[in-house]
Parts: structure tokens; C-alpha cells; sequence
């Protein structure tokens, strides 16, 4: 493999960098696309002044796709796979904010059951999203045990994904109008068995890094950012909630009966990494509070909209009925023709505010897709936060903000 090296005008060097950086005073090289401490495939072009950041510039588009363009050419149903494959950490959000788009636009409505199995399944990609994240930025940090610990538990997660959907990570499980199928029997002991088990494990964690004096001293004070600041770049989340801003979209816009739950939104205001590390541990015990109470009143009854327009009918009912089987097959051949209109709908993913605009004009597929995803704006605040600190503090700054490329490059 080889690398090619950017070259840069005078006039680039000007707009981008410091005027040491024309002098040869400061050194800019490229860290990444291929660095592994760059969590996906992001180049960053550094000025250095010795080992510390004077600027640094994120390149993206190394994993562009074109999913939103793509999706304008499929039908609303056979568009939504492709929702699974942007931030692929949180793919059930991305298949619940693009179902409660199509419901807003169509008036389809998720019956109780569905909506309890939504929130259960969303706070799960939460907490194993979050794992990935300590386990992987601890590892920047040089912590590998916790690593390890964190991909034990997140298996257990994924295993309940799989026994819903048959899938561990793509599952494209949540559907406009409720799920796909109902939860096998076993659903309800297996998550309570997880969620039995984790306020341990995120007890061990804590006991490895909160008070570990090695983790904060690469960790407080570094890679500051406060709360006018996160609002100028729209950065939302957990690196906004660690500044003291108590922004949460299932608080300030419920959706999926979230407002039926009692939970909190943890803060800090530091607005540094440890901040962010301690949110991040608080958010996953709240999850687990969350969960606990959408099983206790799982309700029984469907967990789809009956609307045979928008949704098509059960499985069990295309061997019996020539009716339904004409249905289904007609949902999926030729799709279904929402009325003219543009609705937003936005879900608090594990690293912020994710939305979807979506525009009909009365055909089979979406006029027009534009996500409105996290990454985007924690990468642009990203030089904010690193000027001043160490190259070494860039990695561990990286690791916090707990970006997901595929998120950045639709």
C-alpha cells in the first residue's frame, strides 16, 4: 500500500496553518488516514511545534458512500438497509429516527408494544456503543484490560440482537409503523439477565480508571471545550452534557414514549475528556434504568401499525389469505406513495442529536435524504479542542469525542 502525501500551496498554507508553518518554525504532517488511534479512516493534518499542536485540520471522505443519494434511488422499504451502515454502532437509531420519519409522514402509528421494544432495544445499542468507546479510548490510554472487560459484556448485547433479528449489528429490526416480528419468548429473561449483570461490570470499570491517578493525569484538563462554544458548532451529546448543558432528545423531544420513563440526564462541567468519561458511565447506568422499566410494563398486543397501505402484513397471514400475499408482494415490488410533504425527526444517539430530513413528492421513493448526524460537527470542533496539548493528548482527545466515520461520510 502506498501512501501518497498531500501537497500544499502557499495560498493553503496561509488559510490553514500558522505563518511559522511558511518559515519551516512548525512541522505539518499528515496523522492517519490509516492510524489506528484515529478511530476509523480520518486524516488529520497536524501542525506540530515540537510535540505540540499549534492546529490541526480533519480530512474526511474516506469512507463516502453516497447512502443518502442511494437511498433516493430505492423505495422507502428497500431504502432503510441502508441506514444500518452509517454510524454502525447505533444502527437500531438509525432505523428508529428513519421509521419515525416515514410514521410523521405517513401518520402511521407504532402500537404500545412495539414502542417499549424500541426504547429497551435503543437503550441496549446505547450502552454497547459506550463500550466500544471506553474500551477503545482506555486503549489509546494505554488501559487494556478494560478493553477486554468492555467487548465481554458488549457480546451479550449483540447476542439479544441476534435473537430478535437474526443479526448482531446490521439488524434492520425496527420498520416504519412498529418491528418486524414480535420478540421470541425468551427475550425478557435474556435482557434481564444482561442488565442484571452490567451495574457490576460498570462498577469494575470505575474501579480500574475513575481514580486511577495515571488515566486522569492524561485525561483532566484535556481537551476543554465549554458550553457557548459546543452551541456555535452544534455539537450535541455527551461532549455538550459534559460542559454542564443537560440537553437530551428524549428529554427535550420525547419520542417512542420516552416521557413515560424516569431517568436523568447526567452533566458535568469541566468540559473536558474525564468529563466526558464520567457522562458517558452515568448515561449507561441510566440506560439500564431505562431498560428495567420498559420490561416491567412490556405491554401485550401488536407491534405493528394495521395499516395495510404502509405496512405490509404479517408473515403468518401470506400462506392463508391470497389477499395479503398480493399485498406484500405489491409493497415490495412497486413500494407505497406517501402523500407530498418534508418532516424532520431527530433521536438522541450515543454521540448526540441524529436527524433525518425526509421529503416526499407523492411518489415510491424519497424526493430527498439528509441526515443530520453527530460526527460531523464534533470533528469540526475538534481543533478547538486540541491547540495547545501534546501530540499524545490529540489521540486521547480523539478517542473522547467518540466519533464513528461512516456517521461523517454519507
Amino acid at each position: 500500500m502506498t501512501t501518497e502525501i498531500q501537497e500544499f500551496t502557499l495560498d493553503e498554507l496561509k488559510h490553514l496553518f500558522s505563518p511559522a508553518a511558511l518559515t519551516g518554525e512548525t512541522m505539518v504532517l499528515n496523522m492517519g488516514p490509516q492510524h489506528p488511534s484515529t478511530h476509523g479512516v480520518l486524516r488529520l493534518i497536524v501542525e506540530l511545534d515540537g510535540e505540540k499542536v499549534v492546529n490541526c485540520v480533519p480530512d474526511i471522505g474516506f469512507l463516502h458512500t453516497g447512502i443518502e443519494k442511494n437511498m433516493e434511488a430505492k423505495t422507502y422499504q428497500k431504502a432503510e438497509v441502508m441506514t444500518d451502515r452509517m454510524d454502525y454502532l447505533y444502527t437500531i437509531g438509525n432505523n428508529l429516527v428513519y421509521s419515525l420519519a416515514i410514521e410523521k409522514l405517513t401518520g402511521l402509528q407504532s402500537p404500545p408494544r412495539s414502542d417499549a421494544i424500541r426504547v429497551i432495544l435503543s437503550e441496549l445499542s446505547r450502552i454497547q456503543s459506550h463500550l466500544i468507546w471506553i474500551g477503545t479510548s482506555s486503549l489509546d490510554l494505554a488501559a487494556m484490560s478494560t478493553f477486554l472487560y468492555a467487548m465481554r459484556e458488549r457480546e451479550m448485547i449483540l447476542d439479544i440482537f441476534e435473537l430478535v433479528s437474526g443479526q448482531r449489528m446490521m439488524t434492520t429490526y425496527i420498520r416504519p409503523g412498529g418491528l418486524w416480528r414480535d420478540v421470541p419468548a425468551e427475550f425478557e429473561s435474556a435482557v434481564r439477565n444482561v442488565i442484571d449483570i452490567l451495574p457490576r461490570r460498570f462498577d469494575e470499570y470505575e474501579a480500574l480508571l475513575t481514580n486511577n491517578l495515571l488515566f486522569k493525569d492524561r485525561t483532566v484538563g484535556i481537551g476543554k471545550i465549554d458550553t457557548p462554544t459546543c452551541l456555535a458548532w452544534n455539537v450535541t451529546g455527551p461532549t455538550l452534557r459534559a460542559t454542564g448543558l443537560a440537553h437530551d432528545q428524549r428529554k427535550d423531544n420525547p419520542y417512542s414514549g420516552y416521557e413515560q420513563y424516569d431517568f436523568e440526564i447526567p452533566t458535568q462541567t469541566a468540559g473536558d475528556i474525564y468529563a466526558r468519561y464520567l457522562v458517558r458511565v452515568a448515561e449507561m447506568r441510566e440506560s439500564v434504568k431505562i431498560i428495567r422499566q420498559a420490561l416491567d410494563r412490556l405491554p401485550y398486543g401488536p407491534v405493528s401499525d394495521n395499516n395495510r397501505k404502509y405496512v405490509p402484513p404479517p408473515r403468518s397471514e401470506i400462506g392463508v389469505s391470497m389477499e395479503a400475499l398480493i399485498h406484500h408482494f405489491k409493497l415490495w415490488t412497486e413500494g407505497f406513495t406517501p402523500p407530498v410533504g418534508a418532516v424532520y425527526s431527530a433521536v438522541e444517539s450515543p454521540r448526540g442529536e441524529l436527524g433525518v430530513y425526509l421529503e416526499s413528492d407523492s411518489g415510491p421513493k424519497p424526493f430527498r435524504v439528509h441526515y443530520r448526524t453527530p460526527s460531523v460537527p464534533l470533528l469540526q470542533a475538534l481543533p478547538l479542542m486540541a491547540k495547545g496539548h501534546f501530540v499524545a493528548d490529540l489521540v486521547g482527545i480523539i478517542g473522547s469525542i467518540d466519533i464513528v466515520l461512516g456517521d461523517a461520510d454519507r
